[in-house]
């Protein structure tokens, strides 16, 4: 089983941290199963246009196939203007509706305020109704504050909140891997 986990961010590193804070969880579940973090800002995507999926090219191409390929999703995004990102609408655009459906996905944001972890419910979990995805029902929301000066998460709600979601990840995956 493959986890890809999506930082859905082009600056800044606390997305990137979170995301691979639950993949570390993952791994610690269960070892077997291949995570692969997908680090927005690594990659040079172009602007969604219209056309098919398989036909864009080099670093596009490799975002597109490896949410293909994966099993299962985490997707973190950074809240701006109290919505997802720019690079993680731009990636929902580019990848067919078939690379997420009936596959489990989890959410992780951080943001500036505390009130933004509503993007989660009311942008996040919908577009995962659009792709027919199965959505782990705890999500991660990070705020300035949960994190100490060397960008650590410190807080114990919060890790314990990325604890669960792991979980509920590996569970539910596993679960449906064993019904299909």
């Amino acid at each position: 089983m493959k986890l890809v986990g999506i930082s859905g961010a082009i600056i800044g590193t606390k997305t990137a941290i979170v995301v691979n804070k639950v993949l570390e969880e993952v791994k610690k579940l269960d070892p077997e199963i291949e995570t692969e973090l997908l680090d927005m800002k690594e990659y040079d995507v172009q602007f969604c246009d219209g056309r098919d999926p398989s036909a864009y090219t080099g670093d596009t191409k490799k975002v597109i196939d490896s949410v293909i390929s994966s099993d299962f999703c985490l997707i973190g995004t950074p809240i701006y203007q109290a919505s997802m990102s720019g690079v993680l609408k731009n990636l929902f655009d580019l990848i067919p509706p078939s690379a997420l459906q009936q596959k489990v996905i989890g959410f992780v944001a951080t943001g500036g305020t505390y009130q933004h972890y509503l993007v989660i419910e009311n942008q996040l979990k919908p577009i995962a109704g659009f792709f027919r995805s199965y959505v782990a029902p705890g999500y991660v929301y990070v705020h300035d504050d949960h994190f100490n000066e060397f960008r650590e998460i410190i807080d114990p709600d919060v890790l314990e909140r990325i604890e669960r979601l792991a979980s509920e990840l590996v569970f539910m995956q596993k679960r449906l891997k064993t019904e299909a």
